[in-house]
């Protein structure tokens, strides 16, 4: 996989295949958008929990991006079916309150709104954990 600078340093997003779970269209379209500028491939695009497991079931992709809540459910059992695969997940929302039961705490998370260069940060922890410092600067 080529690399693409993160943060003044190289990173390998360059054709990461993601998995976008997102209800919301004007967010997965934007979300879509700031992930082609990465030069990552959107593997799918699911707008609802059936879509997301047939998706996690029958698609290939390196990593997701999955909201907290998709129309009304909670994502837990999205989170479940990646963690078993070994999926690495970033856990987007746009709620204030990020409770949530303690086995998905302290995942990677990408708080609504974002910026392409959070997004791009974010992903790059996730594939890298322990590679940037809190400032995201490079340790």
């Amino acid at each position: 996989m080529a690399q693409a600078s993160v943060g003044g340093r190289m990173s390998d997003l360059k054709g990461l295949r993601v998995l976008v779970v997102e209800d919301s269209p004007v967010v997965a379209m934007s979300l879509c958008d700031m992930l082609e500028d990465l030069e990552c491939v959107v593997a799918m695009t699911a707008p609802n929990m059936a879509t997301a497991l047939e998706a996690i079931e029958n698609t290939e992709f390196d990593a997701a991006i999955v909201d907290l809540n998709i129309r009304g459910m909670k994502s837990y059992s999205l989170l479940r079916m990646l963690d078993q695969r070994k999926v690495p997940f970033l856990i987007s929302s746009g709620y204030a309150d990020w409770t949530m039961p303690e086995e998905w705490r302290d995942r990677p998370r990408l708080p609504k709104p974002f910026s392409a260069s959070l997004l791009r940060l974010r992903l790059d922890e996730l594939l890298h954990p322990g590679a940037t410092d809190a400032d995201g600067e490079p340790t």
